[in-house]
């Protein structure tokens, strides 16, 4: 069975996905609050940290453009709205997760990629993996994780910080 929070950000993924359909297609009713509680349900018991999933869906939506503008000099060569829906969810998340520093990067990093090898094409991996990887040097997160190293448990324990 997946960990909680891998089952989490399953979550928080088909979620956005959702979302980012349902709004293009033009439906006003489309909420990220309503869309991950209608799709926690089943799974909530087995979930436990709900608040996990609502904090990268709320995260990535209230952030989308930011991230947007930060992950398109990181795929130069690939214009996000020529990127798979799928794919341009999974680094939103990833680069939201970074951005936060709340779980340590080699584990955001491993997560996006596990993410699209269950999720996305058969190239996405690596594509994934190439663009967070790069996203991490240039946040400089590889410096801070050999300062903080060793304290991988204590910091995937903490709970995610609701922006309410």
């Amino acid at each position: 069975m997946a960990s909680n929070r891998h089952l989490g950000r399953i979550i928080a993924l088909q979620s956005l996905y959702e979302y980012e359909f349902r709004a293009k297609a033009g439906d006003a009713t489309a909420e990220i609050e309503s869309i991950i509680a209608k799709n926690i349900e089943p799974y909530s018991k087995a979930l436990g940290d709900t608040e996990f999933v609502f904090s990268i869906g709320r995260g990535v939506v209230k952030n989308q453009d930011k991230l947007d503008r930060e992950l398109q000099p990181l795929a130069p060569e690939w214009p996000l709205d020529t990127i798979a829906a799928i794919d341009r969810n999974i680094l939103r998340i990833g680069l939201y997760e970074l951005e936060t520093r709340v779980v340590p990067p080699k584990v955001v990093i491993n997560e996006a990629v596990e993410l699209a090898k269950a999720f996305g094409s058969d190239n996405s991996s690596k594509f994934i993996n190439g663009v967070l990887g790069t996203a991490y040097k240039q946040l400089g997160l590889n410096n801070e994780e050999k300062e903080h190293e060793g304290s991988e448990s204590q910091v995937e324990s903490q709970p995610v910080a609701s922006d309410k």
